[in-house]
């Protein structure tokens, strides 16, 4: 595979979004070096540059757009005969409007198009060599993109732009089947001690806020042998934090049992159909015990939980597992029951709160972290303050909060009684207010202790400066930090203990010398408000 200058074809590549969508990128990308495509990070000399985007909430479709619009920016300053390819959820979602809305693409791929991202750079490099020689289309304003994203999220009429006198190539299909297996070829893009490992794809959730299963397709697990391949592989490569992720990872290999049925969503039905399952069955609890059975010193980190699909045989695996990190993350959405059911959560306040009590006696020390959506269509004010009572009295150990995001497609955006913007967000600020006293208690709670963690890197004072974690898919853990008096201008290390995962939660500051990548134990000698102070112990 060769350009006109007789050298392998160059490509960038732009990731947004979550860990799963970190995950397609990551098979993009070693696809594409696996096909004899050099891989580059300077986009400016690339032949190709693939934006794999994020539709999570509004804010995440903006900073996908303006990553599009960047990139064919620079293109037009510097490298006219580039490629530009969008893939990800934004294309998956907007897969008949976006070829209009944005002509300067080149190309669109889907989540099933993952692993044929080799083929499509080389259309969509053939595709701007003869699109180049055409009249170029004015300059895309932003300003109308999102707006008409926007228009989408909330609307469901039909598309009105015109499309471009000559259209981009658009592979995506309407609903995707695809799964990687441990034969896929894959460049990590997380440092080598941990990794994210995706053991399902999709959701079978009827959640009336939510269009995932609309853009992933319905849940389908990989084969238990499969995952346990890739775990061993990633373990001999070095990692030492398995981070296990899928739309629903509680929902794992439900869908492999003969003759399976989706509906079985609520809580009764899903422990009715795990206890009916034969003994060999593949489950969660089979995975994590054979993961946990595996030499070496590591953490398995469980992501993506549903309440409705957890068991009490999970909780007893998780408490006899060593290795499986004591912690879970377990979005709730809310706490009112009236909001629970329009929201379709299949959950009641009393059965959260029967769950969070089994999961902290039945795993003593376990940090629970989840998220709220406030501002959801009916909110009113009584039930926004018993989320708030709830979320005082429960005292999470980490928690994050939304603001409702009206979706196109989904049932809640064509619910009445919507919730201006400006009470959504007064909501959000008040609920992280509560939850900011909460997080100060409980770093406070550590100081004086022995724990473990695994150390990331040294941080200088610059990047201290900068310290902040945030995530679209985790509710903005907190806002933009400002420098913490008490890290002062010295040199730390970074490391990250069992409660806090890979670039959503709180992180330990070490100030010493300690190797990176691996385990230690420090002692914990102060706390900022979200975040903890030690040494080496």
């Amino acid at each position: 595979m060769k350009t006109p200058a007789h050298r392998a074809i160059r490509v960038g590549l732009v990731a947004l979004g979550c860990a799963k969508n970190l995950v397609d990128a990551e098979i993009m990308l070693g696809t594409l070096a696996r096909d004899g495509v050099e891989l580059t990070p300077d986009a400016a000399s690339a032949d190709v540059v693939i934006v794999n985007t994020c539709s999570f909430i509004d804010s995440a479709q903006e900073e996908s757009v303006d990553a599009i619009l960047e990139s064919a920016a620079l293109r037009e300053a510097r490298h006219r005969g580039q490629g530009l390819i969008v893939s990800g959820c934004l294309s998956q979602r907007f897969r008949d409007e976006l070829p209009k809305l944005l002509p300067e693409v080149d190309a669109f791929m889907g989540i099933d198009q993952v692993a044929q991202v080799t083929d499509i750079v080389k259309q969509a490099l053939a595709r701007r060599a003869e699109r180049i020689r055409e009249p170029q289309p004015p300059r895309t304003a932003k300003q109308k993109v999102v707006a008409r994203l926007a228009e989408l999220n909330s609307t469901t009429q039909p598309a009105s732009a015109t499309a471009p006198s000559s259209a981009p190539l658009v592979e995506i299909h309407a609903r995707p089947t695809y799964i990687p297996d441990y034969a896929t070829p894959r460049f990590r893009l997380t440092p080598r001690h941990f990794a994210y490992l995706k053991i399902a794809e999709g959701c079978n959730h009827p959640c009336s806020f939510c269009i995932i299963p609309q853009m992933r397709g319905s849940h389908r697990s990989r084969p238990q042998a499969d995952i346990v391949a890739e775990a061993r592989q990633l373990l001999a490569d070095g990692v030492k934090e398995l981070n296990l992720i899928s739309q629903d990872s509680t929902y794992y290999g439900l869908d492999l049992r003969p003759n399976h049925s989706r509906a079985i969503a609520s809580p009764a039905r899903f422990t009715a159909a795990a206890r009916a399952l034969p003994a060999s069955a593949t489950t969660l609890c089979t995975l994590l015990r054979e993961l946990n059975a595996l030499p070496g010193e590591f953490w398995i980190r469980l992501l993506y939980t549903h309440p409705a699909h957890w068991t009490d045989e999970l909780i007893q695996t998780i408490a006899e597992c060593p290795k499986v990190a004591r912690y879970v993350d377990m979005p709730l959405q809310h706490i009112h029951d009236v909001m629970l059911e329009r929201m379709r959560r299949e959950t009641s306040r009393a059965y959260i709160e029967d769950l969070i009590r089994r999961l902290r006696a039945g795993v003593p020390g376990i940090a629970l972290r989840t998220t709220f959506i406030v501002g959801f269509p009916g909110e009113t004010e009584a039930m926004f303050a018993s989320l708030l009572d709830f979320i005082r009295a429960t005292r999470f150990e980490r928690l994050g909060v939304f603001t409702y995001s009206r979706e196109d497609g989904t049932i809640a955006g064509r619910m009445a009684h919507q919730v201006s913007e400006p009470i959504r967000q007064r909501r959000r600020e008040q609920a992280m207010a509560a939850q900011h006293d909460i997080a100060q208690a409980v770093a406070a709670s550590f100081v004086g202790r022995t724990v473990r963690v695994l150390v990331e890197k040294s941080v200088g004072a610059d990047e201290l400066k900068n310290a902040a974690v945030s995530s679209w898919e985790h509710g903005l853990v907190r806002e933009p930090a400002t420098r913490n008096s008490q890290l002062g201008d010295h040199n730390w290390l970074v490391a990250r203990g069992e409660a806090d995962a890979p670039d959503i939660d709180g992180r330990v500051y070490v100030r010493g010398r300690l190797p990176a990548g691996r385990f230690a134990d420090v002692r914990i000698v102060g706390h900022t408000d979200y975040d903890l102070l030690a040494e080496p112990g």
